[in-house]
């Protein structure tokens, strides 16, 4: 069914270490909002969908999310990259450390840790279209914040290419929720 390309959708290359810029951004890795939740919501939805439409559009995004979460991952670490004890401990990150050390964790930039509860589901189509297009407006919006927060370009470049395929996914949903809609689902 798929087809693992050993390359990032969008290339990473973060030369500077942003400690503080890796707690935040972990929110967009295990948050509410984040990449992962999307990934698992989108996947569990798609078996209650309708036609095959729905079921390709829903499996189509939801392995593109999981593609985002290894972006996500690959820019927390390249932020974290070399960061000292000291430097941990001063950006918050001195309890991730004591149970993670410099582990990727699922948490949002708090230090939650990911639930399940995340990715709701309700199996009518209708009302998880209407979850997912909610979802995909607090991810752009989670992006934007991301954005306003440094001046890094390369942090900024892929939080924007990542920020525009939550304004295509929503687009996508949106169509498919219109068709539902118009055809009585």
């Amino acid at each position: 069914m798929w087809k693992f390309e050993k390359m990032l959708e969008y290339p990473v290359n973060i030369k500077k270490k942003d400690i503080r810029m890796a707690k935040l951004l972990v929110t967009q890795y295990g948050g509410s909002n984040g990449e992962l939740a999307a990934a698992l919501r989108y996947l569990n939805q798609r078996y209650t969908m309708p036609d095959d439409k729905g079921r390709a559009l829903l499996t189509d995004i939801g392995t593109e999310e999981l593609a985002h979460v290894e972006m996500i991952a690959t820019m927390v670490y390249q932020l974290l990259k070399d960061a000292t004890i000291d430097e941990l401990k001063a950006a918050g990150l001195d309890s991730h450390y004591a149970e993670h050390g410099k582990g990727l964790f699922p948490t949002d930039a708090n230090g939650v840790p990911f639930t399940a509860a995340y990715f709701a589901t309700t199996g009518d189509p209708i009302a998880d279209l209407q979850e997912d297009l909610a979802a995909e407006q607090k991810a752009r919006a989670v992006y934007e914040n991301l954005m306003n927060l440094t001046n890094d370009q390369d942090v900024i470049a892929p939080l924007a290419f990542l920020r525009q395929r939550e304004i295509i996914h929503f687009t996508r949903f949106l169509e498919l929720y219109n068709d539902y809609k118009a055809r009585g689902l």
